[in-house]
């Protein structure tokens, strides 16, 4: 392994997304990542579906969501409720630069996996927990989801239709965006760890929570309430800030424009056929046409509907205006630019053959992402693990498999 994170071992004990998100994040930065399930049903997102991913031959499948975040990982199916399960977690966690975990706040500590157990062995772990809540405060307790969150953080009720509009009412993101967001401020937090220990030799305990991460990931509308003391509210796909900057209906489906300065807008009006806009004191600047959207947008739409999407978008990238179609996920994968950037890509996997995947984001000049590995089958790498970092005989293993201490299926 070559990345930027090659050398570094991370004992992955989260599930389902913000954790097992970060720790997708590491590995495809070069960390060997060793994912800690449960036997005989591992991660829950392995069961999340259908769609499935099946081999040729039937015998084994992996959900299409469990796929999305458990690539270049090894799986360790280990039951950690044994004596034995953490006494060879502890062991694993000796070896290891970085621990991630998820459980609920004091979860690991009556296996003796939380952080003041371990940084006794290891000082210099960086032990990321994830929480729904956090480590204290009154809900610290609570288990926490995406939805859940997505509700009670705020962004619920600034996502959907406005009042009174058809369809009005609070809607949640269409992908786990809190998790998501959540599994790149671990990211983050992990390696400012990974910094601050080249430094002094010194770990240390990273801890978010999905709440504390919607809270802050509401952003500008998070100011608008602070500053003004006005409640944001649905917009549908209106800005509170900037105009215009929505969808408009097109002869053929739907556009998006968005209009960020004056000289846009005065580009926009001429395309559109109404170079008088740009002079009316009620459209020239972004404040005007924030106050007066009421007055503006609907004549847009009346000139949007004349002609077609792709004519539309043509016209306006040729005169300089941002915008573009709406595309459904298909469209996406077949757009040219995401075939240009190889956003799309293969991974070889012994049983299921080939499992597409949906690559890394980030582009490196010395260090790139190195896609290794599909995601794993459960206990996949059990025994390969335990024989290679720990030294453990192949009899060892056959018999901590006996005893229900390993799953069945290692290898």
């Amino acid at each position: 392994m070559s990345g930027s994170l090659s050398g570094l071992r991370v004992l992955d004990l989260s599930r389902v997304l913000a954790g097992p998100w970060s720790a997708q994040i590491l590995g495809d930065l070069g960390a060997e990542v060793i994912k800690v399930e449960r036997p005989g049903s591992g991660d829950d997102t392995r069961n999340w579906g259908p769609p499935y991913l099946t081999g040729a031959d039937g015998s084994s499948e992996l959900s299409a969501y469990f796929l999305s975040a458990n690539r270049n990982k090894q799986s360790l199916a280990i039951d950690i409720a044994t004596d034995k399960g953490q006494e060879l977690v502890r062991k694993l966690v000796s070896e290891s630069d970085i621990v991630l975990e998820n459980f609920k706040v004091g979860g690991l500590k009556r296996y003796g996996l939380d952080y003041d157990s371990l940084k006794a062995m290891n000082p210099g772990l960086i032990y990321c927990s994830i929480t729904g809540f956090g480590q204290d405060g009154p809900y610290a307790s609570r288990p926490g989801y995406d939805f859940l969150i997505q509700a009670m953080g705020g962004l619920m009720s600034i996502t959907g239709q406005p009042d009174g509009a058809p369809g009005a009412g609070p809607v949640k993101v269409g992908v786990a965006m809190t998790d998501i967001m959540t599994g790149l401020y671990a990211t983050i937090g992990i390696l400012a760890a990974l910094n601050h220990r080249e430094r002094t030799g010194m770990g240390q305990h990273v801890e978010t929570s999905l709440l504390d991460v919607q809270v802050a990931s509401l952003a500008n509308q998070a100011m608008n309430f602070l500053t003004s003391g006005t409640v944001p509210q649905r917009m549908g796909n209106a800005h509170p800030n900037i105009v215009p900057y929505e969808a408009f209906p097109t002869a053929d489906g739907d556009m998006v424009l968005t209009v960020g300065n004056d000289e846009q807008f005065a580009r926009l009006c001429d395309v559109l056929g109404h170079p008088e806009w740009a002079g009316d004191e009620r459209f020239k600047t972004n404040r005007a046409r924030v106050a007066n959207r009421k007055e503006l947008v609907p004549r847009i739409r009346q000139a949007t509907v004349m002609r077609s999407t792709d004519d539309w978008v043509g016209a306006l990238e040729k005169a300089g205006v941002p915008c573009g179609p709406v595309n459904t996920i298909d469209r996406v994968f077949s757009d040219s630019q995401v075939l240009a950037r190889g956003i799309q890509r293969q991974l070889n996997h012994p049983v299921l053959g080939a499992v597409p995947t949906v690559g890394n984001p980030l582009r490196f000049t010395l260090t790139p992402v190195d896609y290794r590995s599909a995601p794993p089958l459960l206990g996949e790498h059990s025994g390969q693990i335990l024989g290679t970092v720990l030294g453990l005989s192949p009899e060892q293993i056959s018999s901590l498999v006996s005893e229900g201490i390993l799953g069945k299926d290692c290898s």
